[in-house]
């Protein structure tokens, strides 16, 4: 079992570029749309683009087990479809105001801008945290024996974690909005009993167990810093801390919420 390099750099050289023509393209139907958070949908989708081009470029060069390949395809269209079509039902046809943020700060054309500042960064971020799945489609070697198996099967089972809690956790939070009598209150029910960001949390277990089928090579390992950052990201970044940020200040019971509930990792509240 092994990984060609060489071969990597050139599936990684024809995903940057079929990514790139992505979301260019989605820059173009966003125009045309006349809004912008028609992008989040294409950020799961995107890594099925990946897993996919990753498969090609693997089976056209010979390289690969085609047991992996298939396997990590297909769970990560599952969770890319399910996640753009669940952004797609709660986005509905209105603006994101995060990009009418970014547009209103913008010095010149306002297209121009948008495609500097959101477009260009998501292309960048999506190529640098899919890269396990190239990993995965390129490295040689079987991986239905042995210690390949092993880590395979232990990817299904977090992969499997997580994409539970994402989609059960978006699930009862759109039932709890859908309740007029919850308006401006906080959720606490089903699993945001146990973790304040279940969606959060559950999609790092999909990137954990998407990289975790290209841990029985060293060649794996070198790429663990790619779930690290996704993440770092979840936690501290644009995930559950910006969240927080804005709920905060406009959910009454927040602080309550915050004291007896954790973080991110589901565990038991805390008695009052």
């Amino acid at each position: 079992m092994g990984l060609d390099w060489g071969a990597f750099g050139w599936s990684a050289l024809i995903t940057s570029g079929v990514l790139l023509a992505v979301f260019t393209g989605t820059w173009l139907l966003a125009l045309r749309l006349g809004r912008h958070s028609v992008v989040d949908l294409v950020w799961g989708l995107g890594f099925v683009v990946v897993a996919l081009t990753g498969l090609l470029t693997a089976r056209a060069g010979g390289h690969g087990d085609l047991g992996r390949q298939l396997l990590v395809l297909a769970l990560t269209t599952a969770w890319g479809v399910r996640l753009a079509v669940h952004i797609g039902r709660r986005n509905g046809d209105r603006e994101d105001p995060r990009y009418e943020e970014i547009a209103g700060r913008a010095r010149g054309s306002v297209a121009a801008h948008l495609y500097r500042r959101v477009y260009l960064p998501q292309t960048a971020v999506l190529l640098v945290v899919s890269l396990p799945l190239l990993v995965a489609a390129l490295q040689d070697g079987p991986a239905t024996t042995g210690w390949p198996l092993v880590v395979a099967l232990l990817g299904v089972a977090v992969w499997s974690l997580g994409f539970t809690f994402e989609t059960v956790g978006d699930w009862q939070l759109e039932r709890f909005k859908a309740d007029p009598a919850n308006r401006g209150k906080v959720n606490d029910r089903g699993l945001w009993r146990y973790t304040r960001h279940p969606n959060y949390f559950g999609d790092a277990c999909v990137m954990w167990g998407l990289w975790l089928p290209t841990a029985a090579h060293w060649s794996g390992w070198v790429f663990v810093v790619c779930p690290v950052l996704m993440t770092l990201n979840l936690v501290k970044g644009s995930g559950a801390a910006m969240t927080e940020r804005r709920m905060a200040s406009s959910r009454p019971g927040f602080a309550e919420y915050v004291a007896r509930t954790s973080a991110f990792v589901p565990w038991p509240p805390k008695r009052s």
